[in-house]
């Protein structure tokens, strides 16, 4: 038999449910080997505050874990850490897992990572300027242009801007910039989800599409022109489309993923239909990478109630692209 795609797992903020739910993955066991980035000793208070019973290996890239077992990457803390209580002298910490999967990426040790979430607030606190996984990751892979996509409930969204205020969203939707993402997201859509001709639904930016320029110019001035020269070169194109119709089962049966203008057009409804199994999916890094749909959750840190669905889903999802034909 093939060895299983080794799969780093990122545990994320210490204080938040990341170390829950990766300790969740001794009873998961999903096809994969998955190798839980963290301080083991944090993991080891953690699993007694919750009171499991769970046998912690340090990775052995010769021997896979054992049935109960969760093979740790160790990686330490830089303070001690209480669940629930952010301590942002732990951002470096954070951060440094996150390199050590991208370098293990790069190198072939492991075949994708799968992220837990971060607390954005605390890294910034340590004076490290830090919007998200995903322009983070771009910056380690001197990726110029990434895209961030969300998937779950039968839905694939994708984003043609992330993390910016709204106030800058349509000064950062350029036709070189649509045009990139569109590239980006079509290339990742025949390669990582075996689409061969994938079909994307492109959300207008303003309301009802921009109603003909009375509502503003972007669909026809910026969007269309775009639009119309990567339909002549074959790409399946629709839109721009009015984002209030656009999240219709029937309009949504047209395509195989939604590009949305701006990070709350399109993801409130992705996560009202998949929020705990939803998983998060960075497009155009010469790495796969997948992560959760949800955020650190300080409050039930430690408390047994937090679900591993997402974090499970994102692993399935990053075999799903590692496999790929």
């Amino acid at each position: 038999m093939a060895p299983l795609p080794v799969i780093a797992v990122t545990s994320g903020e210490p204080a938040g449910i990341g170390p829950d739910i990766c300790l969740a993955l001794a009873r998961a066991r999903p096809a994969c080997r998955p190798v839980i980035l963290a301080d083991r000793e944090l993991l080891a208070a953690r699993a007694a505050q919750l009171g499991l019973t769970v046998r912690l290996r340090e990775f052995d890239p010769a021997q896979a874990a054992a049935a109960g077992e969760l093979e740790v990457l160790h990686l330490p803390l830089v303070v001690p850490v209480t669940a629930g209580r952010l301590a942002p002298a732990n951002s470096a910490y954070v951060l440094a897992l996150l390199g050590r999967a991208v370098a293990g990426c790069i190198d072939g040790s492991f075949a994708a990572m799968v992220t837990a979430p971060v607390h954005k607030g605390a890294i910034n606190d340590a004076g490290i300027p830090f919007t998200g996984h995903t322009e983070y990751l771009a910056g380690l892979t001197s990726t110029p242009r990434v895209v961030m996509m969300l998937a779950g409930g039968g839905l694939r969204v994708a984003l043609a801007t992330t993390h910016l205020a709204l106030a800058d969203v349509a000064g950062a939707i350029t036709r070189e910039s649509l045009e990139e993402t569109l590239r980006i997201l079509h290339r990742a859509l025949r390669q990582r989800f075996g689409l061969a001709l994938p079909r994307i639904l492109v959300a207008g930016l303003n309301p009802h599409g921009g109603e003909g320029g009375h509502l503003g110019r972007e669909e026809i001035e910026v969007m269309s022109p775009v639009l119309d020269r990567l339909r002549r070169e074959g790409m399946r194109l629709e839109g721009p489309l009015p984002a209030d119709t656009l999240f219709t089962p029937q309009a949504l049966a047209r395509g195989d993923c939604v590009l949305a203008m701006y990070h709350d057009q399109g993801l409130p409804v992705l996560k009202y239909a998949s929020f705990g199994q939803g998983v998060n999916v960075t497009l155009g890094l010469p790495i796969v990478r997948t992560s959760v749909d949800h955020g650190t959750a300080l409050e039930l840190a430690g408390t047994g109630k937090a679900e591993p669905g997402s974090l499970v889903a994102a692993i399935e999802m990053a075999l799903e692209m590692v496999r790929a034909p």
